[in-house]
């Protein structure tokens, strides 16, 4: 794996495939070597893209965390033959997205949209309940509704939607919405 070493572009996004159900192992049993062997500088982020999703059964709803891309961990590092060999040696990892045994790191845009790396939020707009906004993340994308309560304390806010004829109540965090434009 010599030309790994070639391949080294600094600290990028990679994706490793990992057994079925194996996702949430992978990722302890990866930090765990990071911190024995002090690679922190190396592997620097793991993640396990994911989403809260509302079910519903028998009336009750709840929020359930969902995989978005199961069977997958997401690992900023910088790629060279070591990095390599620690990933591709843990337990439940089949190997890197790539063509061949060449792992082939995200684009920033790629890396952006999956992860969702949220920017500095500043409070340049002030919202008021009563105010039109439209939801601009989460479940309820691309709906618009009136805001009903904002908590500054938690930064949730309830907005108002209609779906399916009927007006119904969203909690979302704040920066998951933006003032509707008139």
């Amino acid at each position: 794996m010599s030309d790994i070493n070639e391949m080294n572009q600094g600290l990028r996004w990679y994706v490793a495939h990992t057994y079925s159900g194996y996702e949430n192992k992978v990722k302890a049993n990866l930090e765990k070597i990071v911190e024995n062997r002090g690679l922190g500088d190396k592997i620097v982020d793991i993640r396990i893209p994911t989403e809260i999703v509302v079910e519903s059964d028998g009336g009750k709803e709840r929020e359930v965390e969902n995989k978005i891309f199961p069977a997958y961990v997401l690992i900023k590092m910088e790629m060279s033959d070591e990095t390599w060999h620690i990933v591709r040696n843990i337990r439940g990892v089949t190997g890197f997205v790539g063509p061949g045994s060449k792992p082939v790191p995200l684009t920033d845009e790629e890396a952006a949209a999956i992860i969702r790396e949220e920017p500095e939020v500043t409070t340049s707009a002030s919202f008021q309940v009563g105010d039109l906004v439209n939801i601009i993340d989460g479940v309820f994308r691309g709906y618009s509704g009136k805001l009903e309560s904002i908590s500054e304390e938690t930064g949730e806010v309830t907005v108002v939607v209609s779906t399916v004829g009927r007006d119904m109540s969203v909690t979302l965090d704040k920066k998951f919405i933006e003032k509707a434009k008139d």
